[in-house]
């Protein structure tokens, strides 16, 4: 049903897809790290550029409209090497969705997302881009569990092993943490269930439907 509802809205407004939405993204966030690792050695300088973009409801009241969307741009760590090899991540789960699904589906996808995260911002206060692109980590998870990449350069370990533990470690932060966080993480989640809700119940009915009748033919 969603399929179709996706082809029909992108007979009309396929026009409108933003081709390489996640290179465009990665700029932005590979900029605003220069920058903030610049004002590290600026002394006159006492906030980063991040801050500037960062989710944040008060300064949104006060005009600053730009924060509503800006927030996606946050590069994802403040570490050199660490972010070098998330910012090859991202770019990489990003392209191989595009790729799967084509630029209006993938849009599609991550808008979800967008507007689920400044929907709890305006409830809550805190938005953040971190559950966002986990959501799509995920989808890569589901779509090729059998890609490989090396742990820490040299441990081979198939996606499917890191997603799984990523969705273990979703559900504990989910138990454990607080009311915006329980929101984020649902509304983080929402575009996996949309995308892949039917798939999964079904596979997992299929299972047990092949259990069910394998015990029935031992007896």
């Amino acid at each position: 049903m969603l399929n179709q509802l996706l082809t029909k809205l992108e007979r009309k407004f396929g026009r409108f897809a933003i081709p390489h939405l996640m290179s465009i993204i990665l700029v932005g966030m590979v900029v605003i790290f220069c920058f903030d690792i610049l004002t590290q050695f600026n002394p006159n300088m006492t906030n980063t550029v991040s801050s500037l973009f960062a989710f944040d409801l008060e300064q949104i009241k006060q005009g600053q409209i730009w924060r509503v969307i800006s927030f996606v741009f946050l590069p994802p760590a403040t570490s050199i090497l660490f972010a070098v090899f998330e910012f090859y991540f991202v770019w990489l789960i990003g392209t191989a969705l595009e790729n799967q699904w084509g630029s209006f589906k993938f849009n599609i996808y991550y808008l979800i997302g967008i507007i689920g995260t400044v929907i709890v911002g305006f409830c809550t206060g805190y938005a953040t881009n971190i559950y966002l692109n986990l959501s799509m980590f995920l989808a890569f998870a589901i779509l090729f569990p059998e890609f490989e990449v090396y742990l820490f350069f040299f441990i081979p370990i198939k996606i499917k092993w890191i997603g799984l533990a990523d969705g273990i470690l979703l559900l504990v932060m989910f138990i454990a943490g607080g009311l915006e966080t329980k929101l984020l993480l649902l509304v983080s989640v929402l575009n996996l269930v949309l995308f892949f809700g039917k798939d999964f119940f079904s596979g997992i009915y299929y299972r047990i439907r092949k259990w069910y009748y394998q015990q029935k033919r031992r007896k």
